[in-house]
């Protein structure tokens, strides 16, 4: 008969581990006394002296744990101790194997019976593993063997209870009752430790389950996902509910496919599919130890059969090793730098740890297995075995990580043995460490410390080695491990120290990346170059302001993106453009949101001479004529143009963002964009107007731009101020065409053609907001006005700020004769002499009026405040109209506002102008931006970090307070300079 635990431990545990400290033995002497008076079978073992007594009593000082579990149950220690060791064990693995069967009676077993079941049969084989570990009768490898034993057992027996269960409500209808499992085709995989058979202390159990809706027990196919999802909650609860008898296991179902999105139980068909098109690098390392525990056996064995193709490439190339490093770059931890602690040290993921040799173990099985079947094993152990017996790796190697590994799952245990928690951190305080040293058996804090930086140095050599040409992540970057569900700890203090404020949201971000669910990450390239460039990526995100903000408009720009990999490899090859996507999501909501909504207009900044060439007119033009070349129909010229639009008015805000060109540049050049778009436009609505209305005998059409299209300081959100001329033959009555109109029909129409082509929003966006409450009479009069009756409004109708409106004009595109006699009118009625005093009344009255009816906003409200944009332009234009009666002919039509202040200059003073015209740079420089970067008002408090940062630049000021204080400086010199030259 085998001898009992009581005499197994006496004859090996005496002295093999110390009590804590006399405090602590004190308490445990107490316990040990109490427990012998509720259990008085205790009295043989442990009344007097000796190696058990003195054994337990040291147990209970350092294990609260162990200490509680004697406290409340001295009935299993009495158990225990009396049986012998395994056979114990067996039976309370067995205990809970059955907890699902039958009563003698037949009658099934409730939840809570079966909960309750469970629950006792862990704490059993927990109890006394533990004891048998810290007695040294148990090595690593027996506790991991059975932890997992009865973590296979307790799940098998929750799965039958469930489908019994289900076989009593009518959901399902099984093949065999008393093997509930058997053909079910629920098939239950142990993922990591688990599966691998090696189980912590106080693991977390990693299932992942599928199920076959052909395998014939569903009396409803259709109710699967419902009915299976209800089962696996039901799962979670039986096993981790803490309850007065404890806990299970806590038990994690999120390793599944895409556990954001997928139920709780996956179809085995999909869960195929989406391993073959979507699986993840993480994914392929962790179904390397996966192993069905439970459920319908053969069809798990058989589901993993179908992904071995998945799990392990048939053909070791290029592209298999760029897999593997791309795992290691998710799967990093940071070394060689720096020296190793032991307090606070991470045995799982930190330098040295276990998790680097599991790495170290699978990232060689990717690369061979699949030439090498022997390769193919699931345990740590034997994995290094069967590398070194394949000569992968030497036996040195093997023998020595092998060690390492079990010294380390120790280490673990011993951590996890104090509070049954799942932690893997050494402690800090020197006395919490002491009790990890004397649970391992060493004399003090030192000789441990010893032993395990020796180790961990170890392994950290032999994990650099297998890496040592690959760069990966900076070894100042830190942890950046974004596989699975959980977040990775010092992951997310190592996003916190790159300058995120919410770590886990960003985490969380990534993790969907890699999940595939953009249609730009679902290939497993584009996953791979994603990987590569998230630690500069997230550097990048780290050094501006609000991070946060800035990464998760890059995660929208990402979701809207059709395809990744030519983005991914440029963005990693190219560190300027890199720098380049993050400015626009740091400082650019407005254009992060445009190419998260038309990702093509992207493309431009692929041109390597984007922030070299200046956007002239010459250069839009001709970019132009090339996009439209091909352009046959009239709604593919549109699209077209619109596409042209979008993509140059972006590529101008990046040269602008960049500071590769200033404010007035920026305005000329989206103004040439917009004369260009405009006569394309115009000339393609012509086109299509006469195919079917024809033309009008001697019909000429002119667009007039006003306002800032008409002085080159359009911004990126402007509209366009147009006004429609025309002019025909006397005698023309109506058009020539298949459907003729009469004129006064056929130029308006045309005009309402060409607003409904700038202006009509499309899949390819909107070219421009028109305007035409400029022309004659308004928005009473018609869209369309000949040039005659225009003429005869300016001269004789025309309000004075009609004609200050006027002084902006210019002709921009269509016949060149009706172009030269429009600007002649416009240059003569503004060369007639008025009334200076009258002038000067009337603009200052319309500025009181615009600061009555609408006042600014705030300083920031760059147009209307006292001294701002309006002030210096109602400048410009009362000069303009006034220079006639002054004697100074100056034709302004043409010119920027800055340039109409230098033409004007010799009616102003010269100090004035100046003042005016540093003011007005200020002011273009600024709104150019911020128009560029975010829609609506400048609010310092809400736009994003990158913005300000912009601003303060543009200004040429160190900080905020600064362009702030500068502004109100120039307004206030400005607003001096009106009044002294807008007088009456």
């Amino acid at each position: 008969m085998a001898e009992t635990t009581a005499k197994h431990l006496a004859d090996v545990a005496e002295g093999i581990i110390r009590p804590l400290n006399q405090t602590e033995l004190k308490s445990a002497t107490a316990l040990i006394k109490e427990m012998i008076r509720q259990e008085p079978d205790l009295a043989e073992h442990l009344s007097a002296d000796g190696p058990l007594r003195s054994f337990l009593l040291s147990a209970f000082t350092l294990s609260p744990y162990l200490r509680e579990v004697a406290s409340i149950r001295p009935d299993l220690l009495v158990e225990a101790l009396k049986s012998p060791l395994e056979p114990f064990l067996e039976a309370a693995v067995s205990e809970a194997r059955s907890a699902s069967w039958p009563g003698a009676n037949g009658a099934l077993p409730t939840e809570a019976e079966v909960m309750a079941r469970l629950r006792r049969a862990k704490r059993k084989v927990a109890f006394v593993t533990a004891l048998a570990d810290l007695a040294r009768i148990f090595s690593a490898r027996d506790t991991t063997a059975w932890l997992t034993a009865i973590a296979d057992a307790a799940v098998a027996a929750a799965i039958d209870h469930l489908l019994l269960a289900g076989h009593e409500a009518g959901k399902l209808s099984l093949k065999n009752r008393e093997q509930p499992a058997e053909g079910s085709g629920l098939i239950v995989l142990g993922m990591g430790k688990h599966g691998a058979r090696e189980l912590n202390y106080s693991s977390d159990i990693d299932l992942v389950i599928f199920y076959d809706p052909d395998a014939g027990i569903l009396k409803d196919p259709d109710d699967a996902m419902e009915t299976y999802g209800r089962m696996m909650r039901r799962l979670v609860r039986i096993l981790q509910e803490r309850t007065a008898d404890g806990y299970v296991f806590r038990t994690d179902l999120r390793l599944r496919p895409d556990p954001g999105s997928t139920p709780l139980a996956v179809p085995v068909e999909a869960a195929l599919i989406y391993y073959e098109g979507r699986g993840q690098n993480w994914e392929r390392a962790a179904f390397i130890k996966a192993r069905p525990v439970a459920g319908d056996i053969k069809a798990g064995e058989g589901f993993l059969r179908e992904l071995v193709p998945f799990v392990f490439r048939k053909y070791l190339d290029y592209a298999a090793i760029a897999d593997i490093h791309s795992i290691k770059r998710q799967i990093h931890v940071h070394k060689g730098h720096g020296a190793i602690a032991v307090k606070g040290h991470n045995v799982k993921l930190g330098r040295g740890g276990i998790r680097e040799i599991e790495f170290f173990a699978q990232t060689q099985q990717l690369i061979a297995g699949g030439r090498m079947p022997d390769l193919r094993c699931r345990p740590t152990e034997e994995a290094l075995k069967a590398l070194a017996e394949a000569r992968w790796i030497d036996a040195r190697t093997a023998e020595e990580l092998t060690e390492c590994y079990w010294f380390l799952r120790d280490v673990e245990h011993r951590i996890q043995m104090v509070h049954d928690e799942q932690t893997h951190v050494l402690p800090e305080t020197e006395a919490e460490l002491k009790r990890i040293a004397f649970m391992l058996g060493f004399i003090d804090t030192t000789a441990f410390s010893t032993a395990l930086e020796n180790v961990l140095k170890t392994v950290e050599k032999r994990y650099a080695r297998l890496f040592e040409k690959e760069e990966g992540l900076s070894s100042a970057t830190g942890n950046l491990v974004f596989t699975g569900q959980k977040d990775d700890p010092d992951t997310l203090k190592t996003l916190k120290s790159l300058g995120f404020e919410r770590p886990e949201d960003i985490s969380r971000v990534i993790r969907t990346w890699h999940y595939g669910r953009y249609r730009a990450t679902q290939s497993v390239e584009a996953r791979e170059r994603l990987t590569e460039m998230t630690p500069d990526l997230l550097r990048a995100f780290g050094e501006s302001r609000r991070a946060d903000e800035a990464l998760l408009r890059f995660d929208n720009f990402l979701a809207g993106l059709p395809a990744g990999i030519q983005l991914f490899s440029l963005l990693g090859n190219n560190p300027a453009l890199l720098e380049l996507m993050v400015n626009i999501m740091a400082a650019a909501p407005r254009l992060a949101e445009i190419i998260a909504e038309r990702p093509h207009v992207f493309d431009g900044m692929l041109d390597p001479g984007l922030l070299v060439e200046l956007p002239t007119r010459d250069y839009l033009g001709k970019r132009l004529k090339s996009f439209l070349s091909s352009a046959r129909h009239y709604e593919e010229i549109l699209d077209r143009l619109r596409i042209f639009a979008a993509e140059q008015r972006f590529l101008i805000g990046i040269r602008l963002l960049t500071g590769a060109i200033g404010g007035a540049q920026a305005g000329r050049a989206f103004t040439d964009l917009a004369d260009l778009v405009i006569e394309a436009a115009l000339f393609a609505v012509i086109a299509e107007m006469e195919v079917a209305h024809g033309k009008v005998p001697g019909g000429r059409v002119a667009l007039v731009g006003m306002g800032k299209l008409g002085s080159f300081e359009l911004t990126a959100g402007s509209d366009v101020d147009l006004i429609l001329l025309y002019e025909h033959d006397d005698e023309a009555a109506e058009s020539d065409g298949p459907k003729p109109l009469d004129t006064l029909r056929y130029f308006t129409r045309l005009t309402q053609r060409l607003i409904a082509a700038l202006s009509a929003p499309t899949a390819e966006g909107v070219l421009y907001e028109v305007d035409m409450r400029l022309r004659p009479s308004g928005n009473k009069g018609p869209v369309a006005t000949r040039l005659r009756a225009f003429a005869k409004y300016q001269r004789e109708e025309a309000w004075t700020w009609e004609h200050m409106a006027l002084s902006r004009a210019r002709l921009i595109c269509g016949d060149e004769s009706l172009m030269a006699d429009a600007a002649a009118i416009i240059t003569g009625v503004l060369a007639t002499a008025g009334d200076a005093a009258k002038i000067a009344a009337d603009v200052a009255e319309m500025r009181a009026l615009i600061e009555q009816e609408k006042p600014p906003r705030d300083p920031w409200d760059l147009k209307l405040v006292q001294g701002g944009l309006i002030d210096i332009e109602f400048i410009a234009q009362f000069l303009a109209l006034a220079a006639p009666a002054r004697g100074v002919t100056v034709k302004t039509s043409g010119l920027s506002t800055t340039e109409a202040l230098k033409a004007l200059g010799d009616l102003i003073d010269a100090n004035d102008r100046d003042e005016c015209i540093a003011a007005l740079k200020l002011y273009t420089d600024l709104s150019q931006v911020i128009r560029l970067c975010i829609d609506g008002p400048f609010d310092p408090a809400a736009v994003p970090a990158g913005l300000i940062d912009r601003v303060v630049r543009a200004a040429e000021c160190p900080d905020l307070k600064t362009v702030e204080a500068e502004l109100k400086r120039r307004a206030k010199a400005v607003r001096k300079v009106f009044s002294r030259v807008v007088k009456a």
